[in-house]
């Protein structure tokens, strides 16, 4: 099969590969292997082959048991991507296939190794894409029967690998790398917005955030965790985002746990890590198999010649004694980072609480530094708010992770409940998923509380995003969606629940895992496509095309479902194109964060600027003064509209309302002359406009700055009773006459009397 691969798909193979090896010998190696034929007269309990292309050499060492002296012939069969691609069989006693440990098979123990070199006629029948392809999926399969009745003695079959892998740890440590940078963008708008008292925090705006880097990165390992027949390469590939799921290989954790398994109803026969480290782990129907320790298993090549030692050696039969377990699902996925699948939980467990006793040292080392600063030397300004805000720091930080981890966590949780065999592991999953879901719950419930209380004052939650008290509680929730979708990260939390749940209960059951996620997927991607809710354009994009790969990679994990019995060719050439979609993803993904970090520096947060030019006119109302230009009673209405800032989703509404006369601007406190009345009605005839000639024009009065005038009952009377103008003895009164003013005023019109 390997020759039937086209070249298109091999060059996308080696493209992916993400390990480099350099320009080493080609060799390929036994790396585990398994018995496919019950109660077998021969045992055999140790193979290890290798063959060097470069040398055309074989080097073996092979032991094991017989229980009767037989002479037998071997059929060795080489199959690739489900395809027979070398099929033989031999004589070991045959002068050209002489191999004289199994000429014939002793009774009792044997062992065999030792170096023979190749012809190239069999040399030439191994493809040269053999030795470059990541991951190759080939199986070699070894039949013992035997010579006088043709009955199967024994049967062997291992997993052959050239030594390249996708699965190496630099994968781990970029991918960690960009989800640290994504952090520590986030962290400085973080800290930056305790430091000035409120601004985005946690997740903020810019896209992608922390959150979102994490859980796509979680998103890979969760779809190898799904009960179907992976790829090697695709099964190596998601072992690399292992990390992100809280899955990380630690033997002296795992010995602690199974010690703590051991007092508390834990059963460490098969399930420990010592046991693991000894066994083989068969994947899915036997296909595939990978040993934890390395032993293994291939071909008894033509025409090899051994150096055999007659002699019984313990070291060869008892220090590598193989077990065989079959996995798959989520047992596969853990175990194959060498965690024991009863261990699951309480390693995720104290990884987590190694993460929040980081976070809470962290933060608190910060807070010493400052205090130390503030009591030696003058302390900056811009800091004073992240001291005020310590302790909600911490705790922001602490929600956002369980925000974060929860959908795994709920996954875990349930494979513990399912999978478990300790009571005491049992109780601290229940615990801690009854603790995440109610922290969960309770902010979920103050916020949709604080949003209907605004609405039913205000008409609208625009405050969540405005009010700095509300910002500070609950934005790391909402923060970076619009104002008018407050309200999707409920679905948001909905989905990572949904997610988790279907995958650890339905664990086994390939099919239904992947066409519920498929339909959780899909109903995700069509809630964003729908509503757009990110206050970003460059949000709707990323966090779009994320959910678009992420329902089709559920898409293409259907072609890996047994049930649906697709040619393993198939399924590789899947896999090939998977990690080559999910790695451009996490590459553009990267360059992002790098592209965001500077946008920070440069480009404020949207909802933190709106909530300070809010605040800004607030000031400036407070301090304004009867002359002042900005008073509402001078200042153009036209202009005063132009200079308000209008968001696309918020309610439109005049900038003054007409209100009742006791709502008039007059009787605000911000006006000096609330308590005067003016002597007369005001009427359109008494206003000038204000020129050099005209000082002191009447205050003009505007239909959204004025309103009806109280009765002038009380001012008459202060009049009333009072001795007439003019003589006595009823001579005319005297007339009013007009004051001498300077002549530069003289074409004024002067004072007009009307109070202000």
């Amino acid at each position: 099969m390997l020759r039937q691969i086209s070249s298109s798909t091999i060059s996308l193979l080696l493209l992916v590969t993400l390990s480099g090896r350099g320009l080493a010998d080609q060799i390929l190696q036994t790396s585990g292997f398994s018995t496919c034929l019950g109660d077998s007269n021969i045992t055999v309990q140790n193979l290890d082959i290798q063959y060097n292309n470069n040398a055309k050499t074989v080097t073996f060492n092979v032991a094991g048991t017989s229980a009767t002296t037989m002479n037998v012939t071997a059929t060795l069969n080489v199959t690739a991507y489900g395809i027979s691609v070398y099929q033989n069989s031999f004589n070991p006693c045959a002068d050209s296939t002489y191999v004289e440990q199994l000429c014939p098979v002793p009774s009792g123990t044997f062992s065999a190794s030792g170096t023979q070199s190749i012809p190239s006629s069999y040399a030439s029948m191994i493809p040269s894409i053999a030795f470059s392809v990541p991951d190759i999926s080939a199986q070699a399969t070894l039949e013992l029967k035997a010579l006088d009745t043709g009955e199967d003695v024994a049967c062997i079959t291992s997993s052959v690998s050239n030594g390249k892998t996708v699965s190496v740890a630099a994968v781990s440590y970029v991918a960690a790398g960009v989800a640290g940078a994504a952090l520590i963008v986030s962290g400085a708008a973080a800290i930056g917005a305790a430091a000035g008292g409120g601004s985005t925090a946690g997740s903020g705006t810019m896209s992608p955030s922390f959150t979102e880097v994490f859980t796509w990165f979680q998103g890979i390992a969760m779809n190898g965790m799904m009960s179907v027949n992976y790829p090697t390469v695709y099964r190596s590939f998601t072992k690399n985002f292992g990390f992100s799921t809280g899955i990380i290989p630690w033997t002296a954790m795992q010995t602690s746990i199974d010690n703590f398994r051991s007092v508390t109803g834990g059963n460490l026969t098969a399930d420990s890590v010592q046991y693991l480290q000894n066994a083989t782990l068969v994947f899915g129907s036997g296909s595939t198999v990978s040993r934890r320790a390395y032993n293994g298993m291939l071909m008894i090549r033509d025409s090899i010649s051994t150096s055999q030692s007659n002699a019984t050696t313990s070291d060869a039969t008892n220090s590598t004694s193989t077990i065989e377990t079959t996995v798959n699902g989520i047992k596969a996925y853990v175990e194959e980072l060498s965690v024991p699948q009863a261990n699951t939980f309480m390693t995720v467990l104290l990884i987590v609480a190694c993460v929040i006793a980081a976070i809470a040292v962290g933060i608190l080392f910060f807070k010493v530094v400052l205090e130390t600063w503030a009591l030696f030397g003058s302390f900056p300004k811009g800091l004073v708010g992240f001291r005020k805000h310590y302790w909600g720091t911490m705790a922001r930080a602490i929600v956002q992770l369980i925000l974060v981890l929860y959908g795994v966590w709920v996954l875990y949780c349930i494979f513990q409940f399912t999978n478990g065999d300790s009571w005491a592991a049992k109780l601290l999953a229940g615990i801690t998923l009854a603790l995440f879901t109610g922290v969960l719950a309770f902010f979920t419930f103050k916020i949709w509380q604080t949003a209907k209380k605004l609405k039913a004052m205000e008409g609208d939650a625009s405050a969540l995003y405005e009010n700095k008290d509300f910002w500070l509680k609950y934005s790391l929730f909402y923060d970076s969606y619009k104002k008018d979708f407050w309200w999707l990260f409920v679905p948001a939390i909905v989905y990572m629940f949904a997610k988790g749940c279907v995958l650890a209960a339905a664990d086994g059951h390939g099919l239904t895992q992947t066409v519920a996620q498929l339909i959780i997927e899909c109903l995700m991607l069509g809630l964003l496509i729908w509503n757009r809710p990110y206050e970003r354009r460059s949000g709707n994009v990323i966090n779009i095309f994320i959910q678009v790969v992420r329902a089709l990679s559920v898409v293409c994990i259907l072609v890996f479902v047994e049930e649906l019995g697709i040619a393993q060719t198939t399924q590789t050439v899947t896999g090939v194109v998977l990690i080559a979609v999910q790695s451009v993803l996490t590459g553009v993904l990267a360059i992002l964060i790098a592209v965001n970090a500077i946008i920070m520096c440069c480009k404020e947060n949207p909802h933190r600027k709106r909530r300070k030019e809010a605040e800004k006119m607030n000031r400036d109302l407070d301090n304004l003064t009867p002359l002042d230009a900005r008073n509402s009673l001078l200042m153009d209405p036209t202009k005063l509209n132009s200079s308000t800032t209008s968001y696309e989703h918020d309610p439109k509404a005049p900038l003054v309302k007409t209100v009742s006369e006791d709502d008039s601007f007059l009787n605000e406190p911000a006006n000096p002359y609330s308590g005067a009345t003016p002597m007369r009605p005001y009427t359109p005839q008494s206003q000038r406009p204000f020129t050099p000639e005209n000082p002191f024009p009447a205050r003009p009065f505007t239909s959204n700055s004025h309103r009806t005038l109280r009765s002038m009952d009380s001012h008459e009377n202060l009049v009333q009773g009072a001795a007439p103008l003019g003589g006595e003895g009823g001579s005319p009164p005297q007339q009013p006459t007009i004051p001498r003013i300077p002549p530069q005023y003289g074409a004024g019109g002067g004072y007009r009397g009307v109070a202000y």
